[in-house]
């Protein structure tokens, strides 16, 4: 299976990353991995993508918290429909409201980096928040207000069918895993949702604010591709 990186690019990303070269090992990427240029995703077809497009309309049209009144876009999802990893944060920010995608911006391109450095390109995964809605001044979530999306979030799961769901922040795991422990005691350990294994790292918005951290996140990303390549195994 061929690596989407050649060991330039990579250590150009490990070293944005802040992690020594010599850190890195073989890597073993998804099926739909390409050797050169981007990966196209793999399409829907059928009634998957309807199920699909019946629900990006349906968040478009959402009112079910006040976040509605404020919001200038949502921000419901992208990359590949039927990736193998999923990765998932928290809500949007004032840059994700404008362009209704998620991770863009300074910490769009830190997770860009973090998902190279593991072997994936961002159209290779698929990428969406606990919230489809920013809330007004980059305050973090209300419980009614992750309640009211989390049935989005659970049928673009159930759509995807991921192999392994990437948690970046306190506030995504905390949803997903129905704790309110801190990052600190989640990465590093196993967890689940129904099957599909989880994976805690911290947020790349506070990698920017501390980047000392970014050397747990790269062992994080190891442990997630530890735990991804032995899915696959298994499933073979």
């Amino acid at each position: 299976m061929s690596d989407p990186m050649d060991a330039q690019s990579r250590a150009r990303y490990l070293d944005a990353m802040g992690i020594q070269r010599w850190a890195l090992r073989a890597t073993q990427t998804g099926p739909q991995a390409a050797a050169d240029g981007p990966v196209v995703p793999r399409t829907q077809a059928g009634e998957t993508a309807r199920e699909w497009d019946s629900l990006q309309a349906e968040v478009a049209a959402c009112t079910r918290c006040v976040l509605h009144e404020t919001r200038s876009r949502t921000v419901f999802g992208t990359g590949d429909c039927r990736a193998e990893w999923m990765v998932i944060g928290e809500a949007p920010g004032a840059d994700e409201d404008r362009q209704g995608e998620p991770f863009v911006g300074r910490a769009g391109q830190l997770l860009n980096e973090m998902l190279l450095a593991a072997g994936f390109q961002r159209q290779q995964v698929y990428i969406a928040n606990i919230l489809k809605c920013r809330p007004p001044g980059n305050r973090n979530p209300l419980p009614r207000e992750i309640a009211s999306c989390r049935g989005y979030l659970q049928r673009q799961i159930q759509l995807v069918q991921p192999k392994i769901i990437l948690a970046v922040g306190g506030i995504a795991a905390n949803s997903l895993l129905q704790t309110d422990a801190r990052v600190g005691e989640l990465r590093g350990r196993l967890h689940h949702l129904g099957d599909v294994p989880v994976v805690v790292t911290y947020h790349p918005a506070y990698l920017l604010r501390s980047p000392l951290e970014k050397r747990k996140v790269w062992q994080d990303l190891q442990f997630a591709r530890r735990l991804y390549r032995e899915a696959v195994a298994h499933q073979a």
